[in-house]
């Protein structure tokens, strides 16, 4: 994705730098660039599963204390 601006008749060259930046920015290059900057490693299942139940255990413990009004 490329984006290109060129000066148009006596437009000043502050004018041809806002346009540029207007459609970097609405093109969504930057947005692109930041999500790839860095890149991370997928999770293994096991870490997913034991994510999942740590999470399970953390919910009823939660809504237990809840029932008794502790929080």
């Amino acid at each position: 994705m490329m984006v290109e601006v060129r000066k148009q008749g006596r437009e000043s060259s502050v004018n041809v730098i806002r346009r540029f930046t207007q459609k970097v920015r609405r093109s969504g290059i930057l947005f692109e660039i930041r999500k790839r900057r860095f890149k991370t490693r997928p999770k293994s299942h096991n870490l997913i599963k034991k994510a999942a139940l740590i999470k399970e255990k953390n919910k009823k413990k939660y809504e237990q204390l809840k029932k008794l009004g502790k929080l």
